[in-house]
């Protein structure tokens, strides 16, 4: 065979044979070859590992040449406008709004850097979904926004690409396709009997192929025109798909497709037998001819099915599918597979080709029915919706597209046929009203559907079409649809129906309502608001009229449905009502943009009492809810009345129910609304005159609150004009101004808060371009400050002043509140503004606004003020709280009087008594009232005898009415119902309202009497007035006269009362006089005589509760004020002079032993041997001061491959290198006495300042240790909180038995001579070290020494060559109490300027400290012959043993403090200064040496001569000249120091030094060791330290520690050598030490230099310099791959100690089980870090084994935070919170100031 002969050949060598036989004219052979070599190398009954398949297919196409040659060569010819870069879920894109047409547009990094945003409003965001790039697409963004490379338009210039290029491709690929199919049809099973595995095991197989097919799609337009070709060409396809006839395999192949295809209808095919039969329309009946289900009875009655299959116009959107092209095919298995990414980007990838973006549309829309049939059944619908949508918004996010395939293809019918198919499979009965015979059917939302939130891909696609006008028309002017459309909607009017739980408490809390609420808004509101933005002038009239319509049909039917007459069921309520909304939005838009008459759009009468029954019953189910009543249906009701109100729900929902309920109160008549209001607020028996009444229907401490409630929401719905007339920029500043009275708010939160118009697709909220605008003129921006307590603030918006005087509405805020205390928290903050401008400073009551004007159509609103029933019941109120009854409060008359109404009322001619002007006067004189018998108003004594008074008496009787609400309110019903049926049906009432429920325990009988009342409306606001400033007329006759209206604008309820009558007064003459008449002759009331004794009880538990508030309030005070005087004693930092426990170092004298307090028992004393006290600590290691450089500017960040942070230059590297030096020349236990080691990983000790009893440590750490509460320390290693202050902390210091008394001994002045003193310093410390006796304190000092060890890690303490020697203990010890002294200094600044006590010194315990240590080296004792004091102090014979350290290359701090430490204490100051004076003359010699190496040699040849000449002058020794040249002769003998650089020396050195120039170069290399020195002095002597300039700096330390006598000359002439004071000849100890440099035979000049030069400054330590920008930092580092394990990390972090790149919680990098970061910060900060999380913008501290979140440097514009990036904004270095993370860093107090800590347990 030919084909057999072609493989054994050469690929290469075939494949350029082949293309040359197919160039020829006439090509036959070479085609029949090439088939001939596919059959057999595309063969699908290979396996598709098979990867040799694939290297034949690359040899082919690329036709001879290299694959990658290819490529390249295919790319030139790339003539693609668009990027289409297509990306996953996580990837990192933009969002550019100012750019984008279409809100769905976006674009990538690359794109976006290179194009020009700057200024727009422009976020990054990580892509759900994934996504494609629309750079270059005109119809989804502007091509302003187009970046470099997609704005030139690159097809124009590109040449025609070669024929012969593609020639192969063209032959080879449609076999390729075809096999991957073959692959794909073989590998199917249907997932009955497949697992998911199968599934995934056939994609994992076939990955390289489609990675193949997606790299060829990047190789641009010429290779993506071939792909469309072959994937579109339908002769092709027939040809290849079905296989040839004599191929066996091929058949049983083309079988198992089409198998497959069978099942891809809507409707399965055994359904369709049986439906035909059962053949229902869906329309007007929704569900009405149900018919049961396919799954066997086992749900009957609980799911009825609607058939849909003659509903559909066309019946192709239900049959199966048929495939004509490889692209249908292969959309085909994608959906089949539920969406391998792959392949969903191969498809994707392909988009940038125009013929193939419409075809793949077309296809898409062919297959969308199986896409969602696909769905519902698939177990991972999250990532299948995700990959649909990542399609379908590509898609139809495209105008022209999507129109066309809507006339096409009738994509809106499929879409809603498939919402409508997706619903049916999850309907049940409806239990509303009549749950016996109710027909309605609704979504159950508990199904997984519902659930899971499954439907949203197909509603999100119907929402992206609905937001294209042609599209959004098209659909409004089908009315098939629309209807179709309704009934949708209508499966959702009613569902998730809540029962009120009357007995107990349910069982189990369903949380089905986050389902319910989410469907509505998204499945019905949504799309509502999509097609209302095309309703928006009068051309679309129509449409609207349309809707409306249909709306009202719909609702029909469904009132029908549920059988409902004209009363709710009582003590149900659903939260859904989509229809009603979608009919009050549209009524809304028809009246405020289109112009409608609203008349024309509203049914009769009855059909508006019934639309307003089930708003109303949902107001007042709020109202029980928050009384309480729900209480047993679990948290869940309350959850529901919240989400109700919430703010990206209330305007598609609470919203459009008070409008409707405002037009219904407009139209129908106010008596009945009024009554219906209270009736459903269940408080009509409360209405009464009488004192006493029974409410059938609630209990009493319920009646307040839902009082309350109905009155609220009168006023709400009089005055709320959000659909009644305002504009957008009102509606937008009266929302901004509601959300930001109740509480400050950041930008983005009030962005959350301001309900937008909820269609996402519209992406901007009603005139969002003056957003900011509106936000600048209500309220003010708060910057970022920074609390010393360390909590951060953000950047905050606060409502002007003016605002505040004019704009605060209460009304809005109660609407608009999701939690009461938000309207207590407006108020409480309302309150402080009056006070503060001195306007009010009682409780000021809410400032109700004036009513606006309403829109024409809605004057009827008004006729509620004005009608009968309201004024009844105003009065009754007015009466009942003057008279003080039962649950009657000052906030129920707080919401009464903005009813009371003072507008002139036009139309007198309705009926006497609507004019509330002449009824505010009327005088009501007697009422007959229904009372229970045991009311104080039965009248016990027979009425009177006399005819005159019983005359006037009957009469009067007649004129007492009776008053009942729910007649007034039936007879009305009854009125309009005759009025609107011409046969006047009675209607049927259900039983149990008539009946009413009677309580256990019979009530007393109901009586009616005759009140007394002779009180008008005006009468008793008066009455009330003079109740509440509780002093009698105080409204004098003529105060009407001398009022000023601008004074009543704010303040309580005497104003608002005042208000009112000077409002009443203005408009009519007639009630001046009457409010004149009455002021005059006002009494106080007489309430009903008190015989009964409830009312006394009443009245006791009323002062009782007064009595126990003053009580309590009284206690509350008192505390405060001790907690304040205890903050003030235990915090206080800055005040030096607090008792002697707390200032370490107490400078007086105390002639008795220290006494501290210990904080557990309370008790004062001394510390002694057998009872020790111990000052609270913290032990935490350190390596801040490892991490100081040289200079001090801080290093950078690294941003760029380029930059990096090198690490050689800190202290902690510099003293390593020079520690391992030394070791290699000298003897081990010498150099562990040279150094200090602790700069990085020592012990750092802090205290709280309060001390406690070691054995009450003890017992409480036991308590700490039972305590189950989970805290944020872990008690087994020690941690624990100080009991007084709360301060963390994990050790105590036990405190020495102190006697003052020797400190007077101590203390004083020496005369002795310094060789004396010398001497004695020798002997003291020959002196044997006193092993101290074993007591308390002696074991828990050996105890905190276990501690401190325990501090830090084994590496930060072994430093000698053999583990474990005394020696090396030696170093650790008195390096602690170096690390101590060297943070203090840091802590002060870096020098001792600022003198006295700082806050560090208050956290410092380095007396106790050293106490301790010194205890514990005493043990050590220096062997004599190795004292460093002989060499110091003596001339003495070099001994040539294993030489030891030579005295100029030790480190002079480091010997002070051994020396300190090891002579028994307590130390006497004269021995002190002896010690400090001897070392500071080797500290000097040591600076000139340093410095003579910094000379040229002809400088140094120059200062050796010129000071030789000194030498025999009489001071010689204290002048740095001689001793200078001294030094330089010294070191320059035989082998020189400095003839190791000295070529460079000279290039540098170009400045001359001068004396000056030497002299401030000596006393800068002096500094550090009198600084320390000086400190040491103050905490051992409690010596103060004084503040002086930093250029006395010098001096005042050398008066300090006695080095100069006390009153030096003027400081800066101070000689650093006038200091010096030698024990022996000056000149002989110099060469003496300079002759144990010369002396090392082994050791190299250059070694010898470097330790010989040790510069002992550094500067403070400071964090990396981070750059302005975060978008820097983001883009470098968020796809950088990790150093460790070269991935790149799904969570990078990053050190800002070192800049080190670390995963976050990777299990890349674990080492031990430990993860990178914990590992890094054990490295680099002995187990503190501070990270910088990438991708989240915010910083974690690792301290120890608990970390926590400590915030962000990083703020946006608006002074925000933006943690986990989710809102993308720009972000900025906030310097000042930076400056604290290193100030917290640098002082150790990240403990301290942070609260939140929890344990790692090694996983970060």
């Amino acid at each position: 065979m030919m084909a057999a002969s072609l493989l054994r050949r050469d690929k290469k060598a075939t494949a350029a044979h082949l293309k040359a036989d197919l160039n020829r004219t006439d090509n036959s052979s070479g085609v029949r070859q090439l088939q001939e070599l596919l059959d057999v190398v595309l063969n699908p009954e290979k396996p598709a590992a098979d990867a040799e398949a694939l290297d034949w297919c690359k040899c082919l196409i690329a036709g001879g040449e290299g694959f990658d040659e290819f490529c390249k060569t295919v790319r030139s010819y790339d003539n693609a406008t668009l990027c289409g870069l297509v990306w996953t879920a996580n990837f990192v894109a933009y969002r550019c709004r100012t750019c984008g047409i279409s809100p769905c547009m976006s674009l990538c990094a690359e794109c976006f850097n290179n194009g020009d945003h700057t200024g727009h409003d422009f976020n990054m965001f990580r892509s759900q979904a994934g996504g494609a790039c629309d750079c270059g697409d005109s119809n989804v963004m502007r091509e302003s926004g187009f970046c470099r490379r997609h704005r030139l338009r690159t097809g124009e210039n590109i040449p025609s690409i070669p024929r012969d290029l593609l020639l192969m491709s063209e032959m080879v690929l449609p076999r390729f396709i075809l096999c991957i199919i073959q692959y794909l049809r073989d590998g199917y099973v249907e997932p009955d009997t497949s697992t998911e595995r199968d599934l995934q095991k056939v994609l994992q197989q076939l990955e390289p192929q489609i990675s193949f097919l997606e790299e060829l799609t990047k190789m641009g337009g010429a290779m993506r025109t071939v792909l469309t070709k072959i994937l579109t060409n339908q002769q092709a396809f027939k040809e290849l798909s079905m296989g040839q006839e004599e191929n066996l395999y091929a058949k049983k192949n083309y079988d198992k497709y089409l198998s497959a295809l069978k099942n891809s209808g809507l409707v399965s095919v055994e359904e369709k037998g049986q439906s035909a039969a059962a053949d229902v329309a869906v329309g007007a009946e929704g569900g009405a001819g149900a018919m049961e289900d396919q799954d066997g009875g086992q749900s009957v009655g609980q799911r009825k099915r609607v058939k849909l299959s003659s509903s559909t116009k066309d019946p192709c959107i239900i049959e199966s599918l048929k495939h004509k092209c490889f692209l249908e095919e292969l959309l085909f298995w994608t959906i089949k597979y539920e969406f391998p990414q792959k392949m969903v980007t191969f498809l994707l990838n392909m988009l940038p080709d125009q013929d193939y973006k419409i075809t793949f549309t077309k296809t898409f829309v062919q297959h969308y029915a199986f896409i969602m049939k696909t769905l519902m059944k698939s177990h991972e619908s999250d990532t299948m919706s995700n990959r649909i949508v990542h399609i379908s918004v590509q898609l139809f996010s495209n105008e022209e597209l999507a129109r066309h395939v809507t006339e096409e293809c009738q994509l809106l019918d499929i879409m809603v046929t498939v919402l409508l198919y997706m619903m049916e499979s999850c309907l049940i009965k409806s239990e509303l009203q009549d749950e016996e015979n109710n027909r309605h059917v609704v979504v159950n939302c508990s199904e997984a559907l519902l659930k899971n939130n499954t439907y949203w891909p197909l509603v999100s696609d119907f929402i992206n079409i609905l937001s294209h006008q042609s599209v959004a028309k098209k659909f409004l002017e089908d009315h098939s649809l629309l209807m179709l459309w309704m009934s949708f909607v209508s499966f959702f009017q009613g569902m998730n129906l809540n029962k009120r739980e009357l007995n107990e408490h349910v069982e189990f809390e369903s949380q089905t309502y986050y389902a319910a609420f989410a469907a509505e808004l998204e499945a019905c509101a949504q799309p509502m608001w999509g097609l209302l933005t095309h309703c928006k002038v009068k051309e679309t009239q129509e449409y609207t009229k349309t809707v409306v319509r249909y709306c009202l049909e719909t609702l029909q039917i469904w009132f029908d449905a549920i059988g409902f007459i004209d009363e709710p069921a009582p003590n149900q309520v659903t939260f859904h009502l989509p229809l009603h909304r979608y009919y009050a939005m549209f009524l809304s838009k028809a009246v405020k943009c289109q112009g409608l008459d609203l008349d024309s759009l509203l049914p009769d009468q009855e059909m508006l009492m019934k639309i307003m029954v089930h708003p109303l019953q949902i107001q007042a189910c709020l109202s029980e809810i928050h009384s309480n009543m729900w209480v047993r249906n679990g948290l869940q009701i309350k959850g529901q009345a919240m989400t109700y109100v919430q703010s990206h729900f209330c305007n598609s929902m609470i919203d459009p129910d008070i409008y409707l309920l405002q037009v219904c109160a407009s139209r129908l008549d106010p008596d009945y609304f009024i009554s219906s209001v209270f009736e459903r607020f269940k408080v009509v028996d409360l209405l009464t005159m009488a004192s006493q009444h029974q409410n059938a229907v609630l209990d009493s401490e319920q009646e307040r609150p839902m009082l309350e409630g109905a009155l609220t929401f009168l006023v709400i719905l009089t005055s709320l004009r959000i659909h009644l007339g305002m504009t957008d920029d009102e509606i937008l500043r009266a929302e901004m101004v509601s959300q930001l009275c109740m509480n400050d708010r950041t930008h983005s939160a009030l962005l959350d808060l301001i309900p937008e118009n909820p269609n996402p697709k519209s992406g901007i909220v009603p005139g969002s371009c003056s957003f900011e605008d509106m936000l600048s003129a209500v309220a003010d921006f708060k910057a970022p400050v920074f609390e010393p307590g360390g909590s951060m603030q953000q950047g905050m918006y606060t409502p002007k002043a003016e605002v505040w005087e004019k704009e605060f509405d209460p009304i809005m805020v109660v609407l608009r509140t999701v939690y009461r205390r938000d309207v207590q928290s407006a108020m409480d903050r309302y309150a402080a503004f009056l006070k503060q401008f001195g306007i009010h400073t009682g409780n000021p009551w809410p400032p109700y606004k004036e009513r606006t004007p309403l829109h024409p159509c809605y004057k009827g609103l008004i006729r509620l003020l004005h009608c009968k029933t309201l004024h009844i019941v105003i009065f009754t109120l007015l009466y009942k709280i003057w008279m003080d009854h039962q649950n009657m409060s000052e906030h129920v008359l707080c919401m009464v009087l903005p009813l009371v109404p003072t507008h002139e009322h036009c139309h007198d001619s309705w009926f006497p008594g609507t004019n509330l002007l002449s009824n505010l006067h009327h005088v009501i004189n007697f009422v007959r009232v229904r009372v229970p018998e045991t009311a104080p108003e039965v009248k016990r004594e027979a009425p009177p005898s006399t005819s005159t008074e019983a005359s006037s008496y009957g009469q009067n009787l007649r004129e007492a009415q009776v008053f009942s609400l729910v007649a007034e309110r039936r007879r009305k019903f009854q009125e309009i119902i005759n009025r609107s049926t011409t046969e006047a049906t009675q209607a049927v009432r259900p039983k149990s309202s008539s009946t009413r429920w009677v309580p256990p325990g019979t009530p007393p009988q109901l009586v009616t009497e005759i009140l007394e009342i002779r009180e008008s409306m005006l009468s008793l606001l008066i009455k009330l007035h003079q109740k509440m400033s509780s002093k009698q007329n105080s409204l004098s006759a003529s105060w009407l006269e001398d009022i000023k209206s601008n004074r009543l604008a704010h303040g309580d309820g005497i104003t608002a009362i005042e208000r009112i009558l000077t409002k009443a007064a203005t408009r009519s003459c007639q009630i001046k006089r009457s409010i004149q008449d009455i002021c005059g002759k006002v009494c106080p009331p007489v309430p009903p005589k008190k015989n009964s004794p409830t009312d006394k009880k009443a009245m006791d538990k009323e002062e009782r509760r007064q009595r126990a508030r003053e009580r309590q309030q009284k206690l509350l005070a008192e505390f405060a004020s001790r907690q304040k005087s205890f903050m003030e004693t235990a915090m206080d930092v800055e005040s030096p002079d607090i008792e002697a426990a707390m200032d370490l170092g107490a400078s007086e004298v105390m002639e008795s032993e220290i006494l501290y307090d210990c904080v557990i028992c309370g008790q004062s004393g001394p510390s002694t041997e057998d009872r020790p006290t111990g000052l609270v600590v913290l032990l935490q290691a350190s390596s801040v001061l490892g991490h100081r450089c040289k200079s001090t500017e801080p290093k950078n960040l690294p941003t760029s491959d380029e930059e990096h942070v090198y690490p050689a230059d800190t202290c902690g590297a510099a003293n390593d290198v020079r520690l391992t030096l030394m070791q290699r020349f000298f003897k081990d236990s010498s150099c562990l006495q040279s150094v200090s080691i602790g700069w990085d990983g020592g012990v750092y000790v802090q205290t709280c300042g309060h001390t406690l009893h070691i054995d009450c440590h003890k017992s409480y750490m036991e308590s700490l240790r039972n305590d189950q509460v989970l805290q944020g320390f872990s008690v087994d290693k020690g941690e624990f909180t100080c009991p007084l202050c709360r301060q963390f902390a994990n050790s105590v210091l036990p405190c020495r038995p102190g006697r003052g008394t020797e400190a007077g001994t101590w203390h004083t002045p020496t005369n002795k001579k310094t060789s004396v003193l010398v001497k004695e310093v020798e002997e003291l410390q020959e002196k044997p070290g006193l092993f101290p006796t074993e007591s308390n304190l002696s074991k828990e000092m050996e105890l905190v020494i276990k501690d401190i060890k325990n501090t830090t890690q084994k590496k930060y303490m072994d430093y000698g060559r053999n583990p474990g020697s005394p020696d090396n203990d030696f170093l650790f010890m008195y390096s602690v109490a170096r690390t101590n002294l060297e943070l203090e200094l840091v802590h002060r600044g870096g020098n001792l300027c600022s003198g006295g006590a700082s806050a560090a010194a208050k956290r410092s315990c380095l007396n106790q400290l050293f106490h301790v240590l010194a205890m514990h080296m005493r043990l050590y004792s220096i062997d004599s012959a190795y004292n460093p004091w002989t060499k110091l102090t003596q001339i003495v014979q070099i001994k040539e043993a294993e030489p030891e350290v030579p005295m100029l290359f030790r480190d002079v701090p480091s010997l002070l403090i051994i020396f300190v430490l090891t002579m028994p204490q307590p130390l006497r100051k004269e021995h002190f200064t002896c010690v400090v004076k001897m070392l500071y003359n080797l500290q000097f010699t040591q600076a000139l040496a340093a410095l003579s190496t910094k000379f040229s040699s002809e400088e140094r040849q120059a200062w050796s001569t010129s000071g030789a000449l000194k030498k025999n002058a009489a001071n010689s020794d204290k002048s740095f000249e001689a001793l200078l040249s001294h030094v330089i002769s010294e070191l320059s003998k035989d082998k020189s120091v400095y003839k190791v650089n000295s070529e460079e020396a000279t290039m540098l050195s170009s400045s001359v030094w001068s004396p000056q120039s030497i002299e401030f170069s000596l006393q800068q290399f002096c500094l550090p060791f009198l600084r320390l020195s000086c400190l040491l002095q103050h905490h051992l002597y409690g010596d103060n330290l004084t503040g002086c300039l930093e250029e006395e700096e010098f001096a005042s330390l050398a008066v300090c520690l006695g080095l100069l006598p006390s009153a030096p000359q003027p400081a800066n002439t101070v000689q650093s050598a006038s200091c010096l004071e030698w024990p022996v000849n000056t000149f002989d100890l110099v060469t003496q030490w300079g002759a144990e440099v010369k002396g090392l035979s082994q050791i190299h000049a250059e070694e010898s230099l470097t330790l010989l030069v040790h510069d002992p400054q550094w500067a403070a330590p400071r964090l990396l310099q981070l750059p302005d920008n975060y978008n820097i930092i983001f883009q470098y580092y968020h796809r950088k791959a990790c150093s460790a394990c070269k991935k790149v990390p799904k969570d990078p972090a990053l050190c800002l100690v070192c800049g080190a790149f670390v995963c976050l919680k990777g299990v890349c990098c674990k080492q031990q089980g430990i993860c990178e970061c914990v590992l890094h910060s054990q490295h680099c900060g002995a187990a503190t870090g501070i990270f910088l999380l990438i991708n989240a913008s915010v910083i974690i501290i690792i301290r120890g084994h608990r970390f926590c979140l400590w915030g962000s440097v990083y703020l946006d514009a608006h002074g925000e935070e933006d943690r986990d990036l989710r809102r993308g904004k720009p972000l900025y270095l906030c310097e000042e919170r930076y400056r604290v993370l290193e100030q917290q860093w640098v002082s150790h107090t990240f403990d301290h100031i942070n609260k939140r800590w929890g344990p790692h347990y090694n996983g970060l």
